[in-house]
């Protein structure tokens, strides 16, 4: 992610056919995932910048959520200016700002929230889901066995959309979601549910 443009050297690889088998049943990223704080800061975009460059790569794919596309975004708008201070410190010439004179970039929606508008699916929502209900699958016979009622809890900050789904492809008798807050009194409706 950024961190590699930030840091650059051995960060910065070319991808081939064997770099991407056997991935797609994964889970997760398998460049990693992580905030990278350096490129929030203009000098943390001008390393990545110069990391690029030296690279000779003007074109971004950038898959993430509102921090990477936003992230994205800056550095876009920020390019030109970014190589004016790198020929103007000595770390480029100007013939190769001239060169590297565009950054093109095509942001892809990765949230596993799915709560992009304009998408069916967001990238991650449906290997999220698959995780969670091969987890409820897993737990539902168990919690008949013992009597027992189960609390299975989802990722989703600010979206619903696992919890709704999963909970409807499972048949869970109670759900919480952060779009409808639960009202007054829930705890006795969700007793007397539970109870029946």
């Amino acid at each position: 992610g950024y961190e590699g443009l930030v840091e650059g050297g051995d960060n910065i690889k070319q991808a081939n056919w064997l770099s991407v088998s056997n991935i797609i049943q994964l889970g997760g990223t398998v460049i990693g995932s992580a905030r990278c704080k350096a490129f929030t800061t203009r000098a943390g975009r001008l390393r990545a910048a110069r990391n690029l460059v030296e690279h000779g790569i003007t074109n971004l794919c950038v898959i993430g959520g509102d921090g990477s596309l936003t992230g994205a975004d800056i550095f876009r708008s920020e390019w030109a200016g970014l190589l004016e201070e790198l020929v103007r410190d000595g770390q480029i010439s100007e013939e190769v700002a001239r060169e590297n004179c565009r950054l093109n970039i095509v942001g892809l929606v990765g949230s596993i929230d799915n709560d992009f508008c304009g998408t069916d699916m967001t990238i991650g929502t449906d290997s999220a889901l698959h995780r969670i209900m091969e987890v409820i699958d897993a737990i539902t016979t168990t919690a008949q066995s013992h009597q027992r009622t189960f609390v299975l809890e989802v990722m989703g900050r600010h979206c619903g959309y696992l919890a709704l789904v999963s909970g409807l492809a499972s048949g869970a008798d109670w759900l919480f979601i952060p779009e409808s807050p639960p009202e007054d009194g829930w705890e006795d409706l969700m007793c007397e549910r539970l109870g029946e």
